[in-house]
């Protein structure tokens, strides 16, 4: 009975050695294998993250570059800018006093009528302005 038990619960073939042998061949075959798969999907994975850092700082690095080149850009916009002001800022102050010694029967003695009436022009990139005209006024 105990034969009988062990050759059912260990199978016939528990004592064969070269059973045992082969199964112990198969079993380090796929053990090493595994390892090797492991290894090579590793690698797979670093060559994978090499080209992906790679990509990254590449993009981080083109980032740095358009917006050091959009900060100069708007560094001179703003020099642009300021300088139009001023510039506003003393033909502003020219108009105020020279408009003072534009006669009264003048059409420029009124300068916000004259830029009321003024247009620009697209196709020639200007302002059309009305001509000065004096206005003789005869008493009788």
């Amino acid at each position: 009975l105990q034969m009988l038990e062990r050759e059912v619960v260990g199978g016939e073939q528990a004592k064969n050695q070269d059973l045992k042998e082969k199964r112990k061949r198969r079993k380090k075959y796929a053990d090493e294998r595994r390892t090797q798969l492991l290894a090579a999907l590793q690698q797979t994975d670093e060559d994978g993250s090499d080209w992906v850092l790679l990509n990254l700082r590449a993009a981080e690095t083109e980032i740095k570059d358009l917006q050091s080149e959009f900060e100069l850009e708007k560094i001179d916009y703003l020099s642009t800018i300021r300088r139009l002001e001023r510039d506003l800022m003393l033909f502003q102050q020219l108009l105020d006093r020279a408009q003072t010694l534009v006669r009264r029967d003048c059409n420029y003695s009124n300068l916000e009528k004259i830029r009321r009436e003024s247009v620009w022009d697209d196709e020639m990139g200007c302002w059309k302005i009305p001509e000065p005209v004096v206005q003789k006024t005869r008493l009788p």
